[in-house]
């Protein structure tokens, strides 16, 4: 484990070399900016939205949470970018071996509780797309029932963002615009959109 002081001096000294251009393989932003997609993507590092994606500033609205999941903080950024700045398209984007899917399989299966309120939130907010493929086939194969309860984690928080808004089911309706699923495989980098 990287002791604190030692990971400020690392974020530091690469702010550093950015600025310098020394590891920079894209211009710095300018000011302006016109993202073409909306990401609502986990917080897991492994998942960065413009590296996976292959795109540079701007060019992405990302937002982060644990688990992908939709609370008002995150339908409230997606509207943002759907108003501000007209973007057609949000994928939300869950992946392979999320700690988040993990934790609320845990427990459901052998409930013990979070000490922090703030955890709890994350695990109730998956915890009711995911309580019915404990009930499926899949519940048997410990594989399977990951690979389930994470895309149903996805395909919740896609409804929630179809249906959940106003503001959002008015853009669906007059201006396209697209909210769609998808999973990034950590193992391979690949990402598989889904067509529901």
């Amino acid at each position: 484990m990287i002791p604190a002081s030692d990971a400020l001096a690392r974020l530091r000294e690469g702010n550093r070399h950015f600025v310098e251009g020394g590891i920079a393989a894209n211009p710095r932003p300018s000011a302006a900016q016109q993202p073409f997609a909306i990401i609502l993507g986990c917080s897991d590092a492994r998942v960065p939205a413009e590296l996976i994606f292959g795109q540079g500033f701007g060019d992405l609205f990302v937002i982060r949470v644990a688990g992908n999941i939709v609370a008002p903080s995150q339908v409230g950024s997606v509207e943002f970018a759907a108003e501000r700045f007209e973007t057609r398209l949000a994928v939300v984007l869950g992946h392979t071996q999320c700690g988040a899917i993990a934790a609320t399989l845990d427990e459901l299966r052998q409930p013990q509780g979070h000490e922090s309120p703030n955890l709890r939130a994350i695990v109730d907010r998956i915890r009711p797309a995911i309580e019915p493929v404990l009930r499926t086939p899949a519940a048997k194969d410990p594989a399977a029932l990951v690979q389930e309860a994470t895309r149903a984690n996805v395909r919740a928080s896609v409804h929630h963002l179809r249906h959940g808004s106003a503001l959002l089911e008015r853009r669906i309706e007059r201006d396209g615009l697209l909210i769609v699923g998808a999973e990034y495989r950590v193992e391979m980098g690949t990402v598989e959109f889904f067509d529901d």
